[in-house]
């Protein structure tokens, strides 16, 4: 029998970064999103009503130190953008800050036009048409 959660959605999304410095100014300085919560060992920001908390990484057994989408866990997050003039704006801006994404590209799948870009640590954000 399921178990049916009745829940509003999601409370905090937690991600791990190399270095604590370089992300915090990524977060804050390049995609202008204001912290929150700043510790030592925790610095959070709100993607909307969204709590996205960032923690140091441990390396794992096998060296690798950045992320992989193609490991079990998270693939991406997407965040919803409301319009194309929104999402056409942060593309450049993104591109202008050095910042590697994908452009404005359409999913074929669902018809939405999106931007894709990696944090320092390659985690893959999507500003996304809803």
């Amino acid at each position: 029998m399921a178990i049916n959660i009745k829940t509003p959605g999601i409370h905090h999304i937690a991600l791990r970064c190399k270095d604590m410095n370089r992300s915090k100014q990524f977060y804050k300085e390049i995609l202008g999103f204001e912290l929150v919560l700043d510790t030592p060992d925790l610095f959070g920001i709100m993607v909307g009503s969204n709590f996205i908390g960032f923690r140091p990484a441990k390396v794992a057994d096998d060296g690798e130190t950045v992320f992989n989408p193609f490991h079990i866990g998270m693939d991406h997050l997407a965040m919803a953008c409301e319009n194309e003039e929104e999402l056409r704006r942060v593309a450049k801006a993104l591109a202008d800050a050095g910042v590697e994404n994908t452009g404005v590209k359409k999913d074929s799948l669902l018809n939405k036009n999106y931007v894709a870009f990696k944090d320092p640590d390659r985690i893959q954000w999507e500003l996304y048409m809803i």
